[in-house]
Order: C-alpha cells, then structure tokens, then sequence
C-alpha cells in the first residue's frame, strides 16, 4: 500500500510538473509566431518560390516574344501590302488606258461618221438603216470583241439612241428619266465614270457594272456628235487585283479622293461614300484602326487617275498560323508547367517531410510527451537540427527527472504534514476542559472527553491510507464537534446529515476540520451562538460523473469584502502556490486539486452579518487508492 501511495502521490505532482515544463518548452518555440510571414509552410515557398522565378518568367517571355512577333508581322504586311497596291493601281491604269481608246474606234467607221452627222431629215427606211448600220458596228467592236467584260455600249445621238448589249436591260433611254445623272461622274482620263445608282441602266441577273462615258466629237468642224456609253462588268476589277491574293476575311475598294467608291468586293457599297477618308493618317501606306474590330488598312493613291485603292484585313487574320503556334505552345507549356510543378511539390516534400516529423515531434514534446524518439535520417541541415533537439530532449528528460525525486519527497513531507496536523491551540483548550472537570469531579464528562480525544488522535496519526472513508471523516468531525460543545457548551450546536452510504465511500483526511476550526473561531467572536450544518449529498456532474458534496453552513458573521475579495483570488490562481496562504480553506483546496484535478475543489458563499457556506466537491470514490 505504500508504494501504490507513493505513485498515486508521484503521478499526481508529476501532473503538475509537466504543466510546467509545458510553459518551458512553449517559450522555446514562441519565435515560429513571431512574423506572420514565417507561418507559410516551407513546402508552399518553395513551390510559389518555383512559380515566381520559373512559371512566371516563362510565361511572361512568352507573352512578350509572341506580341512583337505579331507586332512584326503587322509591321511587314503593313510594308508589303501598298507595294502590291501600287502595282495593282499601275495595272488598272494600263487597263484603264486600254480601254481610253475603245470609244476612239467610232472613228474607224466612215459609214457611222456618216450616220452620226447626217442632220437632215431622213425617211423611215434610212433611219432604220443608220440605226441598223450603228448597232451592227457596236456589236461587232465592242461586244464581239476580246474584251468579255463589256455588258454593252449605248450611243445617243441628235436625240437618237444606239445600244448593242449582250442580255437585256432597262432604264436606258429619253423618256424614263435617265438623264440628267442623279450624281456627280467621276473623271477617269478624258472619260467619266457612272455607277448604277447614278443612272436607272439595269441588266438581266443584275450584273454589277460602271459606266465609262465618252463624247464623240467630229474633228473637221469640232461639233458634237454624240456620247458613248460602254457598260463595264465589275469583274474587270477583280481580274486586275486578283493577284493581291484576297480572300473572304479581307476587303478592297476603289475610290475617288472625296471617298466616292467605284469599286468594291461588297457590291453593296459600290457607290457610297467612305466618310472616315478625312480621318485617314495617310493616303500611302498602312495604319491599324480600332473601330470595334481591330483592322489593317492599306491604302495606294493612283499617279495617274484620281482614285485610291484600299486593301483591309482583321488584325487576327495576320497571325492566324501565329495564334495556332501560339495555342499549341501554350497547351505544351501548361503540360510541362505541370510536370514541373509536380516535380518540384516532390521535391518540396522531400526537403520538408523530416522537418514535418520533427515539428511533430516537437509538438509532442510540448503537450508533455518527452518518451519520443527523434529520427535523424540524413547529416544536413535537418540532420544537424535533429541531432540538436535530440541532445537537448534528453537533458530536459534527465532534469525532469531529478526535479520529479526532489519534488516528489517535497510534497509527500507536506501531504504528511496536512493529514497529521492537529491544531495546538485545541489540544492545550481540551486538556484544560478536561482537568476543570475532574476539578468539578464531573468523571463520567472527564472520561467522554478523552475517549473522544484519544480517537481523534487515533484517526490523526494512521496515515497509512491517503484516502478514509466519509463514515471515519464525518465521525472525526462530530468528535471535534462533541469536545467543542463542552467547552462552548449552548453557545454551539451542529447538525449533520448522511444522505450517502459513507462506509462504501472515501474521502482524503481532514477536509473538513479546518473550515470547521474557522466557523467556531470566527463565529464565536461576535456571536453568542453558533449553528454549524453539516450535509453529505451525491450529485452528477454536467460530464455524467457522479461527485459528493460536502456542504458547511454556519450562521455567522460571514467574511468581509476584503478577505472574500483575497480568498477567491487564491482559489482561481494557482493552489499549489497558494498554499500556505494562511487559509485553512486553502490548504484543502489545494489537497483537493492535488489528488483529483481542477474539475474539483471547493466554492464559498458568504453574507455579512447571516453567514457562510462552503461546498467540498469531490469524485465519487468506492475503492481505496
């Protein structure tokens, strides 16, 4: 039995000690805590460090190596496209003084001359017959000829009209309105230039055509003899720029220098007027526009015709094949990032799982586990550290040690101390009762007094067991109570009650004498009479526990603000420290604590002037420990 109490004794203050050694060791680690930035596990800076000095750069060099490739490629179209449109314009210019000469071959025919100047007025026969001669040349030289892009050619003459045309048409004459044009002609050379929505001329299908305009003039008399018109499919244009290599996405145009079109790919805009030509950098040369699609635009003024050819493509249709290299490097760079972000979280934890293992242990160590063992695996850095913490566990494991021993005696001393100690003050007090009543030769009060002495006694000096049970403790204390009442004899009264079975359940020595002691000391000085209670009483705890209470009421004078004030700050601090405060109410709280823990203990309630209340909570115990 006295080892099993000296272990119950040892693992109880060992208890204590780790709590402190816990506070040792927490002040060895608090500087983890000290910046904010420290508190970033090793294995993310290193990856976000990775990131940082590899993904970033690598992606930002891709960025920047793929805008000034597309920057240089606009560049170079930019460049590129008006030297084809100038050559494109120095081919229409060729064509277009190919076809100057067309109107000229009227001159050829000495039987159209003829036709054309005749002014006197002619039967129906030779009317028909000019007419007939006219249209036969036209067809012949302008519609039968090795230029297919002629839909037909109409001559006006004296109020007369020749057309020769190779479809149908409508809209060409005298007395539909044809004439005046609706717009301003384009001048093209010594010829005019005419569009659809200038005159109401219209062809089968709908094919898109100009008008090339030319008077015809008599060189012997310089007279007037009439106009030719020759209807041109737009598909002449076209033939001239195809080999500008134009495709869906991109667009060409002529136009006059007001921004009158004459051609377009869009027949839908031949005609209008491009209003931005005023808001144009330039007439030669390429520029980027930003309305809403971002677009190249190129433009060629013609040296020897007033027209500008336009060429205009979207910005994204330059770097198409650049896009697509683009795209597959950037599905090839997100894989190799991957990878080597996979690469270096391996590496990460490489680096950092020995010195995960020993944070833990080291946090093991500082809950109060100092029974670990400390792996070292490698001689680096972690190694060294490891090694380190090793050496220092087991000198804090040999000092634990050695504080546990010298404790360890300490508190056993003062337990022993505790359960022995009978107050002096009531041994001389009992004695003198006792020889004043064999004075009074009242034996038979003489011979209660020191049977009930000699028990107490007894019940104080067998320390064999730090637990009694609550029957021995209560019976210890109706003694003192008995031997009190002869002293004081109606100044003091008590009542005690056992609602438990007290021979089944135990309880450490002396918990209630002291704060008994206290009532009939302090009650006693300014009271006449003093009532002490005494009540034991289960209960079960919030936890489902069950606990006994001891529960001392006195109608005494209570305790003043100050000491109340003094003794609930020992309660809440620290018993062990608190100890020899001077309260015998303190003493067994700190017993209390020392043997079950801080779940139990004591609480004091006190009134001024109607008096205290001490409640003892302890667990329920029915085995001796």
């Amino acid at each position: 039995m006295e080892q099993l109490n000296l272990m119950v004794t040892w693992s109880l203050w060992a208890g204590q000690l780790i709590l402190q050694r816990k506070m040792l060791i927490s002040m060895i680690f608090k500087n983890k805590k000290r910046i904010k930035l420290n508190n970033i596990r090793l294995s993310t800076k290193l990856i976000i460090t990775y990131v940082l000095l590899t993904v970033i750069p690598m992606a930002l060099l891709g960025y920047i190596v793929y805008s000034q490739y597309s920057k240089s490629i606009e560049a170079q179209v930019g460049e590129y496209i008006p030297q084809l449109l100038r050559q494109a314009n120095d081919n229409l210019e060729n064509e277009i003084g190919k076809l100057e000469n067309l109107p000229d071959l009227i001159y050829s025919s000495g039987e159209v001359m003829e036709v054309l100047r005749d002014r006197q007025i002619q039967n129906k026969s030779s009317r028909l017959h000019g007419q007939y001669t006219v249209q036969s040349y036209l067809t012949n030289i302008y519609l039968t000829s090795n230029n297919p892009d002629i839909l037909g050619a109409f001559l006006i003459s004296k109020n007369r009209l020749f057309a020769s045309t190779r479809t149908s048409y409508q809209g060409f004459g005298f007395k539909d309105g044809s004439f005046p044009y609706q717009k301003d002609v384009v001048q093209v050379g010594d010829m005019k230039l005419l569009f659809p929505d200038q005159i109401k001329l219209s062809f089968k299908d709908n094919p898109s055509y100009v008008l090339l305009v030319k008077q015809i003039t008599d060189f012997d008399n310089r007279k007037n003899l009439g106009t030719l018109y020759l209807a041109l499919n737009v598909s002449f244009f076209e033939r001239v720029l195809e080999d500008l290599g134009r495709n869906e996405n991109t667009t060409m145009w002529i136009m006059d220098k007001e921004g009158q079109v004459i051609y377009h790919t869009d027949e839908a805009k031949i005609g209008e007027n491009v209003e931005q030509i005023h808001d144009y950098p330039l007439l030669n040369g390429s520029f980027r526009t930003n309305d809403g699609q971002k677009t190249l635009i190129s433009l060629s003024e013609a040296k020897e015709f007033p027209w500008i050819l336009g060429y205009s493509i979207p910005l994204k249709n330059l770097t198409e094949q650049t896009d697509i290299v683009r795209n597959v490097t950037i599905v090839i760079f997100i894989i190799v990032a991957c990878i080597a972000t996979l690469i270096s979280i391996f590496l990460a934890w490489t680096v950092t799982r020995p010195i995960k293992q020993l944070s833990y242990i080291m946090k093991d160590v500082e809950a109060g586990n100092f029974k670990v063992d400390v792996p070292i695996y490698s001689s680096d850095e972690v190694g060294m550290l490891a090694h380190s913490f090793r050496s220092m566990l087991s000198k804090i494991r040999a000092l634990i040690q050695k504080n546990y021993l010298i404790e360890i005696r300490q508190k056993n001393a003062e337990l022993y101390a505790l359960q022995s100690q009978i107050n002096p003050h009531f041994m001389y007090n009992t004695l003198e009762t006792i020889g004043m009543a064999v004075e009074d030769e009242e034996h038979e009060q003489a011979v209660h007094m020191i049977t009930l002495l000699g028990r107490m006694m007894r019940f104080s000096i067998s320390n064999k067991d730090n637990l009694v049970s609550i029957s021995s403790e209560v019976q210890h204390i109706r003694d003192y109570l008995n031997i009190q009442k002869f002293r004081f004899e109606d100044r003091l009264s008590f009542y005690i009650r056992e609602d438990v079975d007290t021979l089944k359940c135990f309880t450490p020595k002396f918990i209630l004498q002291p704060i008994i002691e206290n009532a009939i000391k302090y009650g006693l000085e300014k009271r006449k009479e003093i009532k002490i209670e005494i009540e034991v009483v289960g209960e079960m705890t919030p936890e489902g526990k069950q606990a006994i209470l001891f529960i001392i009421r006195d109608n005494g004078p209570g305790i003043n603000e100050d000491t109340m004030t003094r003794i609930k700050e020992l309660l809440s601090s620290d018993p062990m420290k608190s100890r020899d405060s001077g309260f015998g109410i303190i003493n067994v709280f700190a017993r209390i604590v020392m043997m079950f823990g801080d779940e139990y203990g004591l609480q004091l309630k006190s009134e001024k002037e109607k008096g205290t209340e001490v409640v003892i909570r302890l667990p329920k115990t029915t085995e001796l420990k």
